[in-house]
């Protein structure tokens, strides 16, 4: 005959899946209050909607100022963010200052490209590319003002990434300029993003 133990007196009254019901329950209530922390402190959850005012549809993108040594990386990335800018269809790119309602400027604060492996010929095939931006965008000044509304910031927007390059008949140099030029993209894809969520 099988004999069945009686439990201890003072022993717990949790069953195993009563524990572990109660060890999800307690998971949970960490995650929500993780997540007020975090909406306290300012973060929006991804996926939100725009944080730019509506009437805010007219935009002048000044060229960025360059404060590297490196050439041309300002025009590189102008040119990228008025694209992203014209693709999301949320604004309507200005060529005229006095025309926009609001204005994006920045600068290149540092611009760093590493090359990580090398082919048989010795040539960089995959790069380390590392930008930090100081963005700024503020509504058109008021008349007699010589500053706008700063609808968002980041004084110290940092975007890097590793970049694989398959062109094996082009230089060093070649090849760093189209994992400059491609980066780019993804750097203006990820800075509008940001822009729009308000983060």
């Amino acid at each position: 005959m099988i004999q069945r133990r009686s439990r201890p007196e003072g022993a717990s009254a949790y069953t195993r899946p009563a524990r572990a019901l109660a060890n999800r329950c307690g998971k949970l209530s960490i995650l929500a209050v993780a997540a007020l922390a975090l909406a306290g402190c300012g973060y929006n959850l991804v996926g939100r909607a725009s944080n730019i005012p509506e009437d805010v549809r007219k935009v002048y993108i000044e060229t960025l100022e360059n404060e590297t040594t490196r050439l041309q990386v300002e025009q590189i990335l102008t040119g990228a963010i008025t694209d992203e800018l014209v693709t999301r269809r949320r604004f309507e790119v200005s060529n005229d200052i006095g025309d926009a309602d609001a204005i994006l400027r920045g600068k290149v604060v540092s611009f760093t490209v590493r090359p990580l492996t090398f082919d048989a010929d010795g040539l960089a095939d995959n790069f380390e590319i590392s930008i930090t931006a100081d963005m700024r965008f503020e509504r058109q000044p008021a008349l007699g003002e010589d500053e706008g509304e700063v609808l968002w910031s980041n004084a110290r927007y940092l975007f890097r990434e590793d970049y694989p390059l398959e062109e094996a008949d082009a230089t060093y140099f070649d090849r760093e300029n189209v994992a400059i030029r491609k980066t780019s993209i993804r750097f203006a894809n990820t800075m509008v993003t940001d822009l729009l969520e308000g983060f």
